[in-house]
């Protein structure tokens, strides 16, 4: 059985009832920008484009989604869309800034699409990777096959599944979403350790259990959006994101790279020269 290591180094700040833990790089006085993760991952996702972002003059904070160890637990046992953009927006102010680029993946891209129709003027450019707007994705038998750990991970034995034989499981979602990819051991190291937290589990699949139809109506209006997919991503083909266009009132570019759904991890120079050209240096925002 795994045992759970505390992290350290990281901070946390209040919001919605819950604690939120981040790593914090930067200067404090400059803008900032946020890097939230998905599913299943941690902050430790962002390692490759974090000094890259801090060379070109952002304050950079990688929060712990909420329930995801370190973060606390939900105490009313909500996850859903609206609840995680309303973290996500609030993160803001509660580091003492008054807008930032969001970068989010997977659950972490969903949230960031939350955050921009609840609080688009708290939000400077969004970066979404590896999950296009959510009103863009349409029903298949294809798309209900390779979203298959959606249904399993509503399953009441779905943390018995995922903790089993130390967690194979996660190694199969990875291989799975990025196909053709050699994942080292060491890549899953971080979300075994916080998932081997009974409570950041719990969480993690409460993300899913609260899982229902996309709450907001219209158009995201205000931030410059990029949408980043891969190329050989095993959850999403390239039209999927293209359809995110639709969703933007404002300026939307739609990147395809090489890589799956872990495109970041899988090849990061492309993936942090797209972002840094989106972004553009700190000074422009300063």
């Amino acid at each position: 059985m795994r045992t759970h290591t505390p992290e350290t180094g990281w901070r946390s700040v209040p919001v919605h009832g819950v604690e939120l833990a981040y790593f914090e790089h930067g200067p404090p006085e400059a803008p900032l920008v946020l890097l939230q993760h998905g599913y299943p991952d941690t902050p430790h996702t962002w390692s490759h484009l974090v000094p890259s972002l801090v060379a070109a003059g952002y304050r950079v904070v990688c929060p712990w989604g909420r329930g995801i160890t370190p973060s606390t637990p939900s105490p009313d046992g909500r996850y859903g869309y609206r609840v995680l953009g309303e973290d996500l927006a609030a993160l803001i102010p509660a580091l003492g800034a008054e807008r930032a680029h969001v970068v989010g993946h997977d659950w972490g891209a969903a949230a960031a699409w939350a955050a921009a129709h609840l609080h688009p003027e708290r939000i400077d450019r969004l970066v979404a990777v590896a999950i296009p707007h959510p009103a863009s994705l349409k029903p298949s038998l294809r798309g209900l096959w390779q979203a298959r750990h959606f249904v399993a991970n509503k399953m009441p034995w779905a943390a018995w599944r995922v903790r089993r034989h130390d967690f194979a499981e996660l190694r199969v979602l990875y291989e799975r979403w990025s196909p053709g990819f050699d994942w080292p051991d060491r890549e899953l190291e971080a979300v075994r350790n916080a998932y081997a937290h009974p409570p950041s589990l719990d969480a993690a699949l409460g993300y899913y259990r609260d899982l229902w139809l996309w709450p907001f109506r219209g158009r995201v209006e205000g931030p410059d959006v990029l949408v980043i997919g891969g190329l050989t991503d095993g959850a999403l083909g390239p039209d999927a994101f293209e359809a995110s266009r639709r969703r933007v009132t404002g300026s939307c570019t739609v990147t395809m790279l090489p890589g799956g759904h872990f495109l970041h991890r899988e090849h990061p120079e492309p993936f942090e020269a797209a972002v840094l050209d989106f972004l553009g240096p700190a000074s422009a925002h300063a």
